[in-house]
């Protein structure tokens, strides 16, 4: 693994699927692992110590996002919001936020969904936000679905009724409130994605408008970071977040979205020219999961994603821990802290999930193809 100069990451725990963290108000890690239906407590002892590990929660539908607020602990099941009053070490008075949210069991998906997993984020007002994931890479059901599927549900919190808050995000796993209250997304976009242009791409002569080229795809559409306010429209599937190429590079600030040739060629779904840009984001493919605000030593203030690559760029897109600094309300470009998981060849040891900041100041990044969490101090 590589990391900036100074730096030293020690692998801290081994747990095995490990997803979101959430530091608890005792100063345990709390780690989410949807495979196994629990949620993980490790519980820090003496520096350079494995902390002690235990189960907080059991018996849980593919548990994913973490979410405090005060000695309140929100669990974004599969199929369910979750509240529980967290002391101590304990989850104890388990109560239903939001339920019946659509995963796999949901009758009429007929047990495919394809982004199941949900994630949860509490607001500045103490609204709960919710990712859901759309069921698969172009299903345009989803936007007529209830509760809207591929968006970012709000509920009160002690429940009521969903309101959709944000749509078109195809899976918005990434979800984080920002130091002035504002809610953040990272998302994976679409795959296979046709060519948009009426020219030649390949250089053979002939427009490729149309086209699913692999050269295209590669790079096309970006991963969007994106700052959401009510009603925001994140363009999925009828419009895609377009990078910018400029001196050889791809740049993703502030970038405006084209129609999609397969699904929206005349703009009639969706004028994608009238969207907002998107403020930040990644080269195509990354897979950004968790999402997080605090500092990284010398970095400063900022988010910290969990990059977990891609799986069918070529050549692969590398897993790493992201940073983008916090200036002037808004987040700056995207910078690299942990690095090295993926070999020449293109094959992993690790893929990162998550990073959050620790009460020490120190940097936890969940791993689940590694299975372990590692703990960075920054010098």
């Amino acid at each position: 693994m590589r990391a900036p100069e100074g730096w030293t990451v020690t692998v801290w725990a081994r747990v095995p699927k490990a997803r979101l963290l959430a530091w608890a108000p005792d100063g345990r890690l709390l780690v989410s692992r949807p495979k196994s239906g629990d949620v993980i407590a490790l519980t820090p002892g003496e520096e350079d110590t494995a902390p002690a590990q235990s189960t907080l929660l059991g018996g849980l539908t593919q548990p994913h996002g973490l979410a405090f607020d005060g000695d309140t602990l929100y669990v974004a099941e599969s199929d369910q919001l979750t509240a529980y009053t967290y002391a101590d070490g304990t989850a104890t008075g388990e109560r239903v936020v939001a339920g019946d949210l659509p995963d796999a069991k949901s009758p009429e998906l007929g047990g495919a969904y394809a982004h199941a997993l949900k994630s949860v984020a509490v607001g500045e007002d103490k609204s709960l936000y919710i990712s859901v994931g759309s069921t698969g890479n172009v299903s345009v059901e989803d936007r007529d679905a209830t509760p809207e599927r591929a968006s970012i549900l709000r509920v009160p919190p002690q429940g009521g009724e969903l309101q959709t808050y944000a749509t078109g995000v195809r899976n918005g796993t990434g979800l984080a409130i920002d130091p002035d209250g504002g809610v953040w997304t990272a998302v994976n976009h679409r795959d296979n994605v046709g060519y948009p242009h009426d020219d030649d791409y390949d250089g053979d002569g002939e427009s490729d408008q149309g086209e699913v080229m692999q050269e295209y795809v590669n790079d096309h559409p970006m991963e969007q970071l994106a700052k959401l306010t009510p009603g925001r429209e994140l363009g999925w599937p009828y419009c895609n977040p377009d990078p910018d190429l400029k001196a050889g590079a791809f740049a993703y600030t502030n970038r405006p979205f084209v129609s999609d040739i397969q699904l929206n060629p005349d703009g009639s779904k969706l004028d994608c020219a009238k969207l907002p840009p998107t403020e930040q984001g990644f080269g195509a493919h990354s897979a950004p999961l968790g999402l997080a605000f605090g500092a990284a030593g010398s970095y400063g203030e900022g988010a910290l994603v969990g990059v977990h690559g891609s799986w069918n760029r070529k050549p692969p897109r590398a897993p790493e821990v992201s940073f983008f600094a916090w200036r002037d309300g808004t987040l700056g470009e995207q910078q690299t802290l942990l690095t090295g998981f993926q070999l020449e060849d293109g094959s992993r040891w690790g893929r990162p999930v998550a990073a959050v900041e620790g009460p020490d100041k120190a940097l936890y990044v969940s791993d689940d193809y590694a299975g372990a969490i590692y703990r960075v101090t920054t010098g």
